[in-house]
């Protein structure tokens, strides 16, 4: 897997998605490879490797990515009556790209 795949692979278009929502600065769409029977992925689209190294200038995208990962959320919610929203860090984040999960059911792995 590439060291950033949200870089590399979507935000260049190299990788065909559907999409959930998309802003000036925000992409959500299902991912790719779903651990989940609904897993939605969301990224922001300038590139910020983790949570760990936000900046002070990060915060309006941070606010639009967490207003994206709240819509997305409620309509999973709306649909299935429950979802899980979650990120990784470190040896957990398989591409250095900040982003959150929005799922909903058992893993399909």
């Amino acid at each position: 897997m590439p060291e950033d795949f949200y870089c590399e692979q979507v935000l260049s278009g190299k990788t065909e998605i559907h999409k959930v929502y998309e802003t000036d600065h925000v992409l959500a769409y299902h991912h790719t490879r779903p651990f989940y029977p609904v897993h939605i992925v969301v990224i922001p689209k300038k590139h910020i490797s983790s949570p760990l190294t936000l900046q002070d200038s990060d915060t309006e995208p941070l606010v639009e990515l967490l207003s994206v990962v709240k819509k997305t959320a409620a309509d999973v919610v709306n649909e299935h009556g429950a979802c899980r929203v979650l990120t990784n860090l470190g040896e957990y984040q398989d591409s250095k790209h900040l982003h959150w999960h929005v799922a909903y059911g058992a893993p399909l792995r």
